[in-house]
């Protein structure tokens, strides 16, 4: 925890800078500019399968730790990879990208519910113990086989697509990816759990998968599958409008607002997360044309102050040691 406060007040960059070219039908560079190097993509890739495929080892909290496929982190990883092949044109870079895209097609599970992926490692925190689904994951499908589907022509790409938005609709108590649906603010769910988590960068991302369907679904194939996208991300985007004002502790940013039982009711989002969110922020600005996330921005600058941030670090030491994390 000192080494994170150490780098958190050296480190006052965001996290990753943005791509310009964001509303072309042909889906370019990711809205961040992800790298590549696993080191400085993601903390919790240890390696690769014999397919080039990440492999995450587990949360520190996780009582039998072990290597798994986490597929955010395979989605994310691919995205960079994407990136890489945009700027150097390396047929091996595009061959790797490919390879994790057929991973997604290979590992994609079926029920009445749609088209989806299970993680397979337990998150102690939210009582999550058995393989579960998350529209994070979902997001990062459709921005993966999207692309794939543009640099290859290959149908394949393309058939899951409508399998993988129908989780858009579907409520966590139905099986679904969607917190508070019933109530009219369709909440994201990163982490689905018995009741809502309401991780606040996890909703945000996956609205960017949705942006990216919007974007480069075919208008004659896909045409209420387009619509579907973009009601499913005006109506996330409504949600965290609304939302924002109980993300805001005063003097920092919560990480999320989890009703269940056992969870602290406050927990602060990490130095790291909080510029992230900001960063995410201007960037659904830019996308949605609302001025009011603008507002909650600049709101929320004022807070990356040397005195809120240790009040911050005193706050999270107590939620962590609460959910037994450290």
């Amino acid at each position: 925890m000192l080494n994170k406060f150490r780098r958190d007040i050296v480190k006052k960059s965001p996290p990753f800078t943005m791509s310009t070219d964001l509303f072309s039908h042909k889906l370019g560079e990711f809205y961040f500019l992800f790298e590549d190097d696993p080191k400085r993509l993601n903390r919790l890739i240890s390696g690769f399968d014999e397919k080039g495929i990440p492999v995450n080892r587990a949360y520190i909290d996780v009582e039998s730790p072990r290597s798994h496929y986490y597929p955010i982190s395979i989605g994310q990883y691919a995205l960079a990879r994407f990136n890489r092949f945009i700027h150097s044109g390396d047929p091996a870079v595009s061959e790797h990208f490919l390879r994790i895209a057929d991973w997604f097609i290979e590992q994609a599970e079926r029920d009445e519910t749609g088209v989806f992926w299970l993680t397979d490692i337990p998150k102690p925190e939210y009582r999550v113990t058995k393989p579960w689904k998350s529209a994070f994951t979902q997001s990062r499908a459709l921005s993966v086989l999207l692309r794939a589907w543009q640099l290859t022509s290959h149908e394949k790409y393309l058939a899951l697509i409508p399998g993988i938005l129908d989780l858009f609709f579907v409520d966590i108590r139905d099986g679904g990816v969607v917190a508070d649906l019933y109530e009219g603010l369709p909440f994201y769910e990163e982490y689905v759990a018995a009741k809502p988590t309401r991780v606040l960068d996890g909703h945000n991302f996956s609205l960017l998968g949705l942006f990216d369907a919007y974007r480069a679904l075919p208008e004659d194939l896909f045409h209420a599958d387009k619509i579907r996208a973009k009601d499913a991300f005006d109506a996330g985007i409504q949600t965290l409008i609304k939302r924002l004002p109980d993300y805001d502790m005063g003097y920092w940013i919560r990480f999320n607002l989890c009703d269940l039982d056992h969870y602290p009711r406050t927990d602060p989002c990490s130095v790291g997360y909080y510029r992230l969110i900001l960063s995410q922020l201007q960037l659904l600005e830019n996308l949605s044309g609302r001025r009011e996330l603008k507002t909650y921005r600049e709101q929320f600058l004022r807070y990356d102050r040397m005195d809120y941030m240790i009040r911050m670090y005193g706050d999270k030491v107590k939620t962590l040691k609460k959910l037994g994390r450290i």
